[in-house]
């Protein structure tokens, strides 16, 4: 059903009600005022008649006929259209007519000043009020008028209550509805608008407009919210197929090679079982070779490829000298005879370099870089050094070993590039080029102090008050963008 029929309908069953708890309401003040008045009525009366009564009494008591007869008559007259009855203070009745309950149900006065009373008697009611007579004698004066008199105006209040109820359910209907459709017109835009929305085209070609209703444009605000999630999502959903791809046709181009190594020295193990012990070791150190290669290679890739997914999440503000210090302590737990120097700006690390970063992509970058200068850079000394540079904190990865050419800087960053002669997967500095961009730094290549050697420098932005954060990329070309020669 929709929003404007129920609204309707509402409207067409809660207003006659309404107006029916009103009338119901009216028709008792209505008939409160109708027996103040009729009892007003009744006082006046007995006020009017109270002479003529006790002049009436006298006479009866005295035994004046003819006095008394001209005194029934204007006591009779003085009542009108009141029920009237008089009585000795023997409770003989001197003189009565109209409308009167029976004898016995007529209540006594109290005083004078007391206020009429309803009498019940034989399924009617009448309003009574009673006063003591004082003349030559005391008496009881009775006024009466049935309890009804006041149902004719009572009955047409309620007639007209029940009509304009009866009126008033298909028009507040009607009119509710009409308003009703005019104020959900605006949110029938948008539902016709969010219907035809192409998918492709997502939250770029919603496009809604101010309707002026705070609940429909809260709804169009929120519509946006959700297609621009829906649209990141469906770009980072693109971006893991893209992912997956480049990594299952890497990992098949280059597991090829090992496997087909390992495979043809499996063969020859297996059709040449009485094999010298001398290339039978030479075999085996190459299986061993191999099997390392893809345990690396497999490594890498699947590191390359978490660097690719990583969510915002996982950022926080760090020290860098936290990962550059537990790289250190790893390496040389695994090559003990390494010459490699720790320069940071105090013992206790480098204090102020805090950075906006992924503390695991950072120590990729660290592994890597130090991996990369003891391969290369041996026999040498290796130093790592952190420093601030304006807003940005250096790290630097020196080494003593031959350098890179000129021309072969920019490739070193490459995926699967390496020497002819390097024992590492070519992955390695590819790691550190993806993770410098995500973390929105630069990594470069130059020779070292000295003139020999090696330098790999990443730049990364500190975090500061008027950025505490930074945004991940969208996709970038990462190596070409943020590393160079």
């Amino acid at each position: 059903m929709r929003l404007a029929t129920r609204i309707a309908i509402w409207a067409a069953v809660l207003l006659p009600l309404l107006v029916l708890g009103t009338g119901a309401l009216l028709l008792g003040l209505v008939t409160h005022d109708l027996r103040n008045e009729q009892d007003a009525k009744l006082a006046d009366r007995a006020q009017a008649v109270l002479p003529d009564a006790r002049a009436l009494l006298t006479a009866d008591l005295r035994g004046r006929t003819q006095v008394a007869e001209n005194q029934h008559r204007k006591v009779l007259d003085a009542a009108l259209d009141v029920g009237i009855r008089l009585d000795d203070a023997s409770g003989a009745e001197v003189t009565s007519g109209g409308p009167l309950p029976p004898a016995a149900a007529l209540p006594m006065p109290v005083g004078n000043g007391s206020g009429p009373v309803t009498v019940r008697s034989g399924g009617h009611s009448w309003r009574v009020l009673a006063r003591q007579v004082n003349g030559a004698g005391p008496g009881t004066l009775w006024v009466a008028a049935p309890a009804s008199a006041a149902d004719p105006q009572v009955s047409a209040v309620r007639r007209r209550v029940i009509l304009v109820a009866l009126l008033a359910a298909p028009l507040s209907g009607l009119l509710a509805y009409g308003l009703a459709r005019r104020a959900t017109a605006p949110l029938s835009r948008l539902g016709r608008r969010a219907a035809a929305l192409d998918p492709t085209a997502g939250a770029a070609d919603f496009g809604h407009q101010r309707s002026g209703i705070g609940e429909v444009d809260e709804l169009a605000a929120a519509l946006e919210s959700a297609l621009a999630r829906y649209d990141d999502q469906a770009a980072r959903t693109a971006q893991a197929l893209d992912t997956a791809r480049s990594f299952s046709a890497a990992a098949s181009h280059e597991l090829r090679t090992p496997l087909m190594g390992l495979q043809t020295n499996l063969d020859v193990l297996s059709a040449h079982p009485d094999l010298p012990p001398i290339e039978r070791a030479e075999i085996l150190t190459d299986l061993r070779n191999d099997h390392r290669r893809l345990l690396d290679l497999l490594t890498a890739l699947r590191t390359l490829a978490r660097g690719d997914l990583v969510e915002q999440e996982a950022f926080g503000p760090l020290d860098l000298a936290e990962p550059v210090t537990a790289a250190a302590d790893e390496l040389r737990r695994r090559q003990r005879d390494l010459d490699l120097r720790i320069d940071l700006p105090s013992p206790a690390g480098t204090g102020g370099l805090r950075v906006y970063g992924w503390e695991a992509g950072l120590r990729i970058v660290c592994d890597n870089l130090l991996l990369n200068a003891a391969l290369h850079g041996r026999p040498g000394r290796i130093t790592v050094g952190a420093h601030r540079d304006g807003g940005a904190a250096v790290l630097t990865v020196d080494d003593e070993g031959p350098g890179i050419p000129q021309a072969q800087r920019a490739a070193v960053f490459d995926r699967f590039h390496r020497r002819p002669d390097s024992p590492g997967s070519g992955l390695g500095l590819t790691l550190v080029a993806q993770q410098v961009a995500l973390h929105r730094g630069t990594v470069t290549v130059a020779t070292g102090p000295g003139g020999r050697g090696c330098r790999f420098e990443v730049r990364l932005p500190l975090v500061s008050a008027e950025a505490p954060t930074l945004p991940l990329p969208a996709r970038p070309d990462w190596i070409g963008a943020h590393a160079s020669g």
